[in-house]
């Protein structure tokens, strides 16, 4: 569902898998091509790609937007459902889905592929090791510059995208998969240097600060106004600190005893290859959003798989891997975008905002 950039790569990872076969593709723009590539049977609507009778599971790549209802009938038909990020633009639209698949007995895997890093994974070891204490603060920052398109990419209008914050919150739930769900949320900025119609309408400087349970806190920046671009996160601890690089693309553990090193990626190609991309900028930006044709480079290539491969081997019958429980259910994603809400009304109203106002709960867990 779904076969632009990002879809149609996950579709061709599925043909390579053990087990799994991709049966139709259901694309207005794309559809055709892709399913004439992959050899498989071309739908036209929902009612018709779930009436079919042939499938196990359903993966949703449409624009952020649009997931709601394809993942809502997959439930209803007892489908699974592997959702890419942001599952939905809002917590009530994330709790109906989140719902849906759980009364009807269906997986809901979201698709945040960060969790998929081997620096996240590492890190996370690492962590409940003891290896850095007590976790006190994180830091992440996902920015840059962006010039005019000769288009403007879905992923650039709010309704569609939800804008930088929703449609990059593999930040945000990598911190709240460490440090858990924070009780307040503050977000400043706005459209600070992107005004006009060729950028769009997504804010272009977004500061978050959030406050956890017992004096522990994380910092986020996202957006498209920043001259000096960074890419990290940045996990302090009582007993030291880690630091992953997705820019220069390495990641630091630093204690009293010195530092050690790790892949972010799990090898120094893979690695080297993707700060390669950046110091180059040979990537496409948000050009490639929707054109099947272009391919993702080597560590996104290499994550989707990875990502795919546990979501089939659970359909085979695989114990789900501790890490990666509240991912399969939905829960995690729907934590993300309850604080995503929160700092957005944070914005709306200038004022710290508590979690429980978007759940509705004293404590709205993962």
């Amino acid at each position: 569902m779904g076969a632009g950039y990002f879809g149609a790569e996950l579709a061709r990872i599925v043909n390579t898998l053990e087990g799994a076969e991709v049966r139709a593709v259901l694309d207005p723009a794309n559809g055709a091509a892709v399913a004439e590539e992959l050899g498989c049977d071309l739908e036209h609507d929902l009612d018709s790609l779930y009436s079919r009778g042939d499938l196990d599971a359903v993966i949703v790549a449409t624009p952020n937007h649009l997931h709601k209802e394809p993942v809502i009938k997959a439930a209803q038909r007892k489908i699974h459902v592997f959702c890419e990020k942001p599952i939905a633009l809002s917590f009530e639209d994330c709790d109906e889905m989140v719902k849906a698949c759980g009364e009807n007995g269906v997986l809901f895997m979201a698709g945040h592929v960060m969790n998929f890093f081997h620096g996240i994974r590492t890190a996370k070891r690492l962590i409940a090791e003891g290896r850095i204490g007590q976790v006190l603060y994180c830091h992440a920052a996902r920015t840059g510059w962006e010039d005019p398109q000769p288009t403007i990419s879905w992923k650039k209008i709010r309704s569609m995208s939800g804008g930088h914050l929703y449609h990059h919150i593999h930040e945000l739930d990598c911190i709240q998969s460490i440090m858990g769900v924070p009780e307040l949320a503050t977000m400043v900025g706005g459209n600070v240097a992107h005004t006009g119609a060729e950028f769009g309408d997504e804010d272009d400087m977004l500061l978050i600060t959030l406050e956890f349970p017992g004096k522990r806190y994380a910092i986020l920046e996202y957006g498209a106004a920043f001259r000096w671009p960074e890419h990290y996160v940045l996990i302090q601890g009582t007993e030291g600190a880690i630091r992953i690089d997705l820019q220069d693309v390495g990641m630091t553990l630093r204690t009293r005893q010195g530092e050690e090193r790790y892949f972010v990626h799990g090898s120094r190609e893979v690695d080297e290859d993707r700060a390669r991309i950046y110091r180059q900028k040979a990537g496409d930006g948000p050009i490639v959003y929707g054109d099947p044709s272009k391919k993702p480079p080597l560590w996104l290539q290499n994550i989707m798989r990875d990502e795919l491969e546990c979501f089939n081997a659970v359909l085979h019958g695989g114990e789900i891997e501790e890490e990666f429980t509240a991912l399969f259910d939905g829960t995690a994603a729907r934590a993300a975008i309850a604080t995503a809400d929160a700092c957005t009304l944070s914005l709306a109203e200038n004022r710290k905002v508590r979690i429980a106002e978007i759940t509705g709960e004293a404590n709205p867990g993962c």
